[in-house]
């Protein structure tokens, strides 16, 4: 059993594949400082208690410590373009009304009738005022009380304030947020590092063109940490590790809020001792990778990237997308990287938000946590730039798949519904050994899973106040 006991190294060690850092000075294009400058740091080695993830009562404490109190990305700007659009937002028990005004601001309602309690509204739509299905009590599109009938028999309200309570809302790159209970960080604060940067990514250029949900057994932050660590690729998914440095990516956290994965696609895999050549490693990302020409441009020929003799297989395809993306979105890429090009450049946000860094298309990642302890509801989001000069269109609409439902049911998402069902086939097993985990422990690797640790730290920081 090799495993280092000096604790003054942990954390230090790294796969004997090339490095992030290293990889980086071989990129044809100088990448950013956001990709460059390191920010790791180890947080111990204790371990995780198992009841986290199955417990009844530590479910409750993040419903009533932490949800209100965090910011939680409710909509993208796209999904309610026109003033009267709305979105129903709902999570762990709290349900608002997200209402594009006439000047444009947003606002977050809570969803609920004053008078006997029902919801205004279950499904996303246009609204000029929302009146209550039951009894017909009526609210402005900005949640101010407008009227209800039989005032005469409520003489009792006419000196209270009627209007729907709201949440606070904030706006950052085409994504719109709410906090259920007003004060602490701005959303600029409590999202630091990130707006400075993807501001070389320019989200809000963005429209969300696929939208799939789906109903997963198990906790949501077991599902939410599966897609945190790329080094589960050597056995959940084998077909990836020709093209994907997988135990070879970099992990780094910023702050309380913000942690990010970065792993690079157009090398092979440390795990793969005997590689095939370039040529092999073009082939393999263009079947098997969902963020390339395969997935986005339709009878894609996989022998059509072609590694030119003395040029990589990163290089190749860094060439090719970037031909690719500025004949797509009319915008010139000569200045993007291989690695915004081409990697999985995966941020996270506390407690549940994922938007991938780089050059579109890409993914953005939501889960909430189920009815019980013991499910979630994962989101995948796919945005692509909007043409220069074209309007912005309207985000995609749901699709919902049920927890019987396979990724697979959801085309749209291509050889991405192979890999999500790869993931599928782990999870409710892990929520089931967690339950009947003899030690009670979850055990996490020191740099592979610090985005884990970091995820833990803060959420224990809300819960123990």
């Amino acid at each position: 059993m090799d495993l280092k006991s000096q604790d003054a190294d942990w954390g230090e060690d790294r796969s004997e594949g090339i490095s992030w850092a290293e990889l980086m000075k071989t990129d044809s294009r100088t990448p950013p400082a956001a990709l460059t400058e390191e920010s790791y740091a180890y947080r111990g080695s204790d371990p995780i208690p198992a009841s986290r993830y199955t417990s009844e009562e530590f479910a409750r404490l993040e419903r009533e410590k932490m949800w209100p109190h965090v910011w939680q990305f409710a909509a993208r700007e796209e999904d309610l373009p026109e003033p009267g659009d709305f979105v129903v937002y709902e999570n762990v028990g709290r349900s608002f009304i997200v209402s594009r005004q006439d000047d444009g601001s947003v606002r977050a309602m809570h969803n609920v009738c004053l008078h006997r309690g029902r919801k205004l509204r279950t499904e996303d739509g246009h609204a000029e005022r929302f009146t209550c299905p039951f009894h017909a009590f009526t609210w402005e599109k900005d949640g101010s009380f407008d009227h209800a009938p039989c005032q005469w028999d409520f003489p009792h309200l006419a000196d209270r304030n009627m209007d729907l309570p709201e949440a606070e809302v904030g706006r950052w790159g085409g994504y719109i947020f709410l906090r259920e209970e007003k004060g602490g960080p701005s959303l600029e604060e409590y999202l630091a590092p990130l707006p400075e940067h993807f501001k070389r990514w320019r989200h809000e250029e963005c429209v969300t063109v696929m939208r799939v949900a789906k109903e997963v057994a198990a906790n949501w932050k077991v599902t939410m940490e599966a897609f945190m660590e790329a080094w589960h690729t050597v056995v959940t998914h084998p077909q990836l590790l020709p093209f994907t440095g997988d135990c070879n990516a970099a992990y780094w956290t910023w702050g309380d809020n913000v942690n990010a994965n970065f792993t690079p696609f157009g090398v092979t895999s440390p795990h793969i001792t005997e590689g095939k050549g370039e040529q092999w490693i073009v082939d393999e990302f263009v079947k098997f990778n969902g963020r390339s020409a395969d997935n986005y441009e339709q009878n894609a020929d996989p022998m059509a990237i072609t590694v030119p003799e003395g040029m990589t297989a990163r290089q190749a395809l860094g060439a090719q997308m970037r031909k690719l993306y500025t004949e797509q979105t009319g915008y010139d890429h000569e200045d993007a990287t291989d690695a915004e090009l081409l990697d999985g450049l995966v941020y996270n946000v506390f407690p549940n938000f994922a938007p991938w860094a780089g050059f579109m298309p890409n993914i953005v990642y939501r889960w909430f946590p189920g009815k019980t302890p013991d499910t979630c509801v994962m989101e995948v989001r796919i945005l692509a730039r909007v043409k220069k000069g074209e309007p912005m269109p309207h985000g995609a609409p749901l699709k919902f798949l049920t927890i019987d439902q396979k990724w697979t049911e959801a085309p749209e998402l291509g050889v991405l519904a192979d890999v999500f069902e790869q993931d599928m086939d782990n999870l409710p097993y892990v929520q089931e050994g967690l339950h009947c985990s003899k030690n009670g422990e979850v055990q996490l690797g020191n740099y592979q899973e610090i985005r884990i640790r970091h995820f833990h730290d803060t959420m224990m920081g809300y819960l123990d106040r």
